[in-house]
């Protein structure tokens, strides 16, 4: 049997991680970055969403300065061979690494994590718009439009689907 995975007070089903070390594993979102609409609303022409991972400590810590060395070290290194695979998995060009540390950074889960974002050429007009629309869905488009009912849950047969295909890159 799998060990059980803990994000924040989330249990995570062993269907959506992909990859796990001793003191951290990967795992497919539940939602992506952003839904199609949004993109629409910052006129990013492209139709695909942008989905992501993240990588997080098998031990539950809040923030990042209250990881361990080791801790610390195997998280970044997951990152690093979770993006190199994913770049080429999704014939990207480059990749976003990113923590938001504390509720005031952004951090909605109180578990440390490493977001891996695949990035393209032209994704976002100008490259830290990513950041930009990470913030407006928080801020400026809640007025026009409710992100919580546009970022749809994906089901676990999507996820599963998804992490199964990640697993074969580490095989």
């Amino acid at each position: 049997m799998e060990a059980p995975y803990k994000f924040g007070p989330y249990k995570i089903d062993p269907r959506e991680v992909f990859h796990a070390t001793p003191l951290s594993y990967a795992m497919v979102n539940l939602r992506p970055l952003l839904p199609e609409i949004s993109m629409l609303y910052y006129e990013h022409h492209f139709s695909l969403t942008i989905h992501k991972c993240s990588c997080v400590p098998k031990r539950e810590v809040k923030r990042f300065a209250d990881l361990s060395s080791d801790e610390t070290s195997d998280l970044w290194i997951t990152a690093k061979e979770v993006g190199t695979r994913l770049e080429q998995y999704h014939k990207a060009s480059s990749l976003t690494f990113a923590v938001q540390d504390g509720p005031q950074a952004g951090q909605t889960v109180p578990h440390v994590h490493i977001h891996v974002i695949p990035r393209r050429t032209g994704d976002f007009e100008k490259n830290d718009e990513i950041y930009d629309a990470i913030d407006a869905k928080q801020k400026e488009l809640k007025e026009k439009l409710d992100l919580d009912l546009e970022r749809k849950d994906r089901t676990m047969e999507e996820m599963a689907h998804e992490a199964n295909e990640y697993r074969a890159l580490f095989s």
